[in-house]
Protein backbone atom coordinates (compact mmCIF):
# COMPACT_ATOMS: atom_id res chain seq x y z
CA UNK A 1 0.00 0.00 0.00
CA UNK A 2 1.36 3.38 -0.95
CA UNK A 3 1.00 6.45 1.22
CA UNK A 4 -0.87 8.52 -1.38
CA UNK A 5 -3.80 6.11 -1.63
CA UNK A 6 -6.83 6.70 0.53
CA UNK A 7 -9.29 3.93 -0.11
CA UNK A 8 -10.54 4.01 3.50
CA UNK A 9 -11.92 7.20 5.02
CA UNK A 10 -12.89 7.34 8.71
CA UNK A 11 -15.21 10.17 9.77
CA UNK A 12 -16.73 10.98 13.14
CA UNK A 13 -20.51 11.41 13.38
CA UNK A 14 -22.89 12.07 16.27
CA UNK A 15 -23.36 8.43 17.24
CA UNK A 16 -19.95 7.01 16.32
CA UNK A 17 -17.80 6.60 13.21
CA UNK A 18 -18.42 6.08 9.51
CA UNK A 19 -15.95 3.97 7.55
CA UNK A 20 -16.22 4.81 3.83
CA UNK A 21 -14.61 2.10 1.71
CA UNK A 22 -13.69 2.87 -1.90
CA UNK A 23 -15.66 0.81 -4.41
CA UNK A 24 -13.21 1.20 -7.30
CA UNK A 25 -10.01 -0.39 -5.95
CA UNK A 26 -9.31 -4.10 -5.61
CA UNK A 27 -10.85 -5.98 -2.71
CA UNK A 28 -7.52 -7.13 -1.24
CA UNK A 29 -6.06 -3.64 -1.54
CA UNK A 30 -9.05 -2.25 0.33
CA UNK A 31 -8.71 -4.76 3.17
CA UNK A 32 -4.98 -4.11 3.39
CA UNK A 33 -5.52 -0.37 3.88
CA UNK A 34 -8.35 -0.94 6.35
CA UNK A 35 -6.14 -3.16 8.46
CA UNK A 36 -3.22 -0.73 8.20
CA UNK A 37 -5.29 2.20 9.45
CA UNK A 38 -6.70 0.22 12.34
CA UNK A 39 -3.28 -1.03 13.42
CA UNK A 40 -0.92 1.83 12.55
CA UNK A 41 -2.38 5.26 11.88
CA UNK A 42 -5.62 5.74 13.83
CA UNK A 43 -4.87 4.35 17.29
CA UNK A 44 -5.90 7.57 19.06
CA UNK A 45 -9.51 7.62 17.84
CA UNK A 46 -9.89 3.85 17.81
CA UNK A 47 -9.16 3.23 21.48
CA UNK A 48 -11.11 3.88 24.65
CA UNK A 49 -14.86 3.35 25.22
CA UNK A 50 -17.21 1.51 22.87
CA UNK A 51 -17.64 3.29 19.50
CA UNK A 52 -20.45 2.42 17.08
CA UNK A 53 -19.29 1.96 13.49
CA UNK A 54 -21.24 2.26 10.24
CA UNK A 55 -19.52 0.83 7.16
CA UNK A 56 -20.33 2.38 3.76
CA UNK A 57 -19.34 0.31 0.71
CA UNK A 58 -20.52 2.60 -2.11
CA UNK A 59 -21.54 0.56 -5.15
CA UNK A 60 -19.42 -2.46 -4.20
CA UNK A 61 -21.42 -5.68 -3.89
CA UNK A 62 -20.05 -8.03 -1.25
CA UNK A 63 -20.88 -11.56 -0.14
CA UNK A 64 -21.59 -12.67 3.43
CA UNK A 65 -18.04 -14.06 3.59
CA UNK A 66 -16.61 -10.71 2.52
CA UNK A 67 -18.73 -8.90 5.10
CA UNK A 68 -17.30 -11.33 7.62
CA UNK A 69 -13.77 -10.30 6.67
CA UNK A 70 -14.67 -6.64 7.24
CA UNK A 71 -16.15 -7.48 10.63
CA UNK A 72 -13.14 -9.57 11.58
CA UNK A 73 -10.67 -6.77 10.76
CA UNK A 74 -12.66 -4.06 12.51
CA UNK A 75 -13.33 -6.45 15.39
CA UNK A 76 -9.62 -6.59 16.19
CA UNK A 77 -10.18 -3.25 17.90
CA UNK A 78 -12.14 -4.33 20.95
CA UNK A 79 -13.97 -1.03 21.35
CA UNK A 80 -15.43 -0.89 17.82
CA UNK A 81 -18.98 -2.26 17.47
CA UNK A 82 -20.34 -2.54 13.94
CA UNK A 83 -23.91 -1.25 13.67
CA UNK A 84 -24.40 -1.52 9.91
CA UNK A 85 -22.72 -2.55 6.66
CA UNK A 86 -24.36 -0.69 3.78
CA UNK A 87 -23.96 -0.52 0.03
CA UNK A 88 -26.10 0.76 -2.79
CA UNK A 89 -26.88 -2.87 -3.61
CA UNK A 90 -28.27 -3.63 -0.14
CA UNK A 91 -27.47 -3.33 3.54
CA UNK A 92 -27.24 -5.34 6.73
CA UNK A 93 -27.99 -3.62 10.02
CA UNK A 94 -27.59 -4.79 13.58
CA UNK A 95 -31.37 -5.28 13.72
CA UNK A 96 -31.14 -7.65 10.76
CA UNK A 97 -28.56 -9.73 12.60
CA UNK A 98 -30.61 -9.98 15.81
CA UNK A 99 -33.62 -11.17 13.80
CA UNK A 100 -31.70 -14.20 12.57
CA UNK A 101 -33.28 -17.44 13.87
CA UNK A 102 -31.38 -19.86 16.05
CA UNK A 103 -29.78 -22.83 14.38
CA UNK A 104 -30.54 -26.05 16.24
CA UNK A 105 -27.66 -28.55 16.48
CA UNK A 106 -27.56 -31.78 18.49
CA UNK A 107 -24.53 -33.78 19.56
CA UNK A 108 -21.36 -33.64 21.65
CA UNK A 109 -18.36 -31.37 21.12
CA UNK A 110 -15.42 -33.47 22.25
CA UNK A 111 -11.87 -32.45 23.15
CA UNK A 112 -10.08 -31.08 20.10
CA UNK A 113 -13.29 -30.43 18.15
CA UNK A 114 -14.47 -26.95 17.08
CA UNK A 115 -18.08 -26.19 16.15
CA UNK A 116 -18.42 -22.92 14.20
CA UNK A 117 -21.63 -21.23 13.13
CA UNK A 118 -22.54 -17.95 11.44
CA UNK A 119 -25.49 -16.65 13.48
CA UNK A 120 -27.13 -17.75 16.73
CA UNK A 121 -26.79 -21.35 17.91
CA UNK A 122 -28.91 -23.55 20.16
CA UNK A 123 -26.81 -26.61 20.97
CA UNK A 124 -28.48 -29.67 22.50
CA UNK A 125 -25.67 -31.61 24.13
CA UNK A 126 -22.46 -31.22 26.08
CA UNK A 127 -19.27 -29.33 25.28
CA UNK A 128 -16.45 -31.29 26.87
CA UNK A 129 -13.17 -29.83 28.18
CA UNK A 130 -10.96 -29.09 25.18
CA UNK A 131 -13.99 -28.62 22.90
CA UNK A 132 -14.95 -25.24 21.42
CA UNK A 133 -18.08 -23.54 20.10
CA UNK A 134 -17.60 -20.33 18.12
CA UNK A 135 -20.48 -18.24 16.75
CA UNK A 136 -20.96 -14.78 15.29
CA UNK A 137 -24.17 -14.56 17.36
CA UNK A 138 -25.27 -15.91 20.74
CA UNK A 139 -24.67 -19.42 22.07
CA UNK A 140 -27.25 -21.40 24.08
CA UNK A 141 -26.20 -24.81 25.37
CA UNK A 142 -28.88 -27.15 26.67
CA UNK A 143 -26.33 -29.29 28.43
CA UNK A 144 -22.99 -28.89 30.15
CA UNK A 145 -20.56 -26.27 28.87
CA UNK A 146 -17.17 -27.39 30.18
CA UNK A 147 -15.08 -26.36 27.20
CA UNK A 148 -14.54 -23.00 25.51
CA UNK A 149 -17.26 -20.79 23.99
CA UNK A 150 -16.78 -17.67 21.86
CA UNK A 151 -19.94 -15.72 21.02
CA UNK A 152 -20.08 -12.56 18.92
CA UNK A 153 -16.88 -13.69 17.24
CA UNK A 154 -17.05 -10.86 14.69
CA UNK A 155 -17.48 -8.13 17.29
CA UNK A 156 -21.10 -8.38 18.48
CA UNK A 157 -20.98 -7.41 22.17
CA UNK A 158 -24.76 -7.89 22.51
CA UNK A 159 -24.27 -11.65 22.15
CA UNK A 160 -24.66 -13.91 25.17
CA UNK A 161 -23.48 -17.37 26.23
CA UNK A 162 -25.97 -19.44 28.21
CA UNK A 163 -25.86 -23.02 29.43
CA UNK A 164 -27.79 -25.44 31.61
CA UNK A 165 -24.50 -26.12 33.40
CA UNK A 166 -21.94 -23.35 32.97
CA UNK A 167 -18.41 -24.32 34.00
CA UNK A 168 -16.25 -23.56 30.95
CA UNK A 169 -12.51 -23.44 30.62
CA UNK A 170 -12.97 -20.02 28.98
CA UNK A 171 -15.73 -17.71 27.76
CA UNK A 172 -15.28 -14.98 25.19
CA UNK A 173 -17.78 -12.48 23.84
CA UNK A 174 -16.52 -10.33 20.95
CA UNK A 175 -12.98 -9.43 22.11
CA UNK A 176 -13.63 -9.71 25.86
CA UNK A 177 -12.44 -12.80 27.73
CA UNK A 178 -13.97 -13.97 30.99
CA UNK A 179 -12.33 -14.18 34.35
CA UNK A 180 -11.59 -17.71 35.61
CA UNK A 181 -14.82 -19.44 36.77
CA UNK A 182 -13.66 -19.55 40.38
CA UNK A 183 -13.68 -15.72 40.41
CA UNK A 184 -17.28 -15.32 39.22
CA UNK A 185 -18.65 -15.10 42.75
CA UNK A 186 -21.56 -17.47 41.99
CA UNK A 187 -21.65 -20.76 43.86
CA UNK A 188 -23.97 -22.64 41.54
CA UNK A 189 -23.31 -23.35 37.89
CA UNK A 190 -26.85 -24.21 36.79
CA UNK A 191 -28.91 -22.16 34.30
CA UNK A 192 -26.55 -19.20 33.98
CA UNK A 193 -25.50 -16.90 31.16
CA UNK A 194 -22.64 -14.53 30.37
CA UNK A 195 -23.01 -11.09 28.82
CA UNK A 196 -21.06 -7.85 28.37
CA UNK A 197 -21.86 -4.81 30.44
CA UNK A 198 -19.75 -1.66 30.33
CA UNK A 199 -16.87 -3.49 28.72
CA UNK A 200 -16.77 -6.29 31.28
CA UNK A 201 -18.14 -9.83 31.21
CA UNK A 202 -20.80 -10.55 33.79
CA UNK A 203 -22.50 -13.80 34.86
CA UNK A 204 -26.14 -13.98 35.93
CA UNK A 205 -28.96 -16.47 36.37
CA UNK A 206 -30.77 -17.41 33.17
CA UNK A 207 -34.15 -16.18 34.43
CA UNK A 208 -32.77 -12.62 34.18
CA UNK A 209 -31.92 -12.93 30.48
CA UNK A 210 -35.14 -11.32 29.22
CA UNK A 211 -34.57 -8.29 31.43
CA UNK A 212 -30.88 -7.81 30.58
CA UNK A 213 -31.14 -8.75 26.89
CA UNK A 214 -34.81 -8.22 25.93
CA UNK A 215 -34.00 -8.69 22.23
CA UNK A 216 -32.15 -11.93 22.80
CA UNK A 217 -32.32 -14.45 19.96
CA UNK A 218 -33.59 -17.17 22.30
CA UNK A 219 -37.11 -15.81 21.78
CA UNK A 220 -36.90 -16.22 18.00
CA UNK A 221 -38.21 -19.25 16.03
CA UNK A 222 -35.91 -22.23 15.53
CA UNK A 223 -34.64 -23.72 12.27
CA UNK A 224 -33.10 -27.14 12.03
Amino acid sequence: MTADKHHVTIKGIKDGLVFRLDDSCSWEELLEELQHKLEKTHQQILTGPIIHVHVKLGKRAVSEEEKGRIRAIIGTRGNLLIQSIESETGSETEDDRTRQPLKLVKGIVRSGQVLRHNGHLLFLGDVNPGGTIECTGSIYVLGALRGMAHAGSEGDEEAVIAASYLRPTQLRIAGIISRPPDEWGIDEAYMEFAYIQEGRMEIDKLQHLARIRPDSAIAKPLTS
